[in-house]
């Protein structure tokens, strides 16, 4: 069962996060992240956010729990051309 008190995040926030996440790969851990977001968000907010990311294979974290941006559009654009996945 879910807790009901985690909190949605906004498509503006999750993006918000994204970005910070790509221009700083591999510098933070998730608490030195957290604090240097542009805007304030929700510790709770936050780590859904960060959950959805690594679920969807665009962040990663090293074993010091350093957070990874490892998306590669280029490569996904490439792959959906092969006829195989078509």
């Amino acid at each position: 069962m879910e807790n009901p008190y985690v909190r949605s995040p906004t498509l503006d926030t999750v993006l918000m996060v994204e970005r910070s996440i790509e221009e700083n790969s591999g510098e933070y851990n998730r608490t030195e992240l957290w604090k240097h977001l542009p805007r304030k968000v929700m510790w709770q907010t936050f780590l859904v956010i960060l959950d959805y990311l690594e679920n969807i294979n665009k962040i990663a974290f090293d074993k010091e729990g350093k957070i990874a941006y490892i998306w590669n559009p280029k490569l996904t654009k490439l792959l959906r051309q092969r006829k195989e996945i078509l």
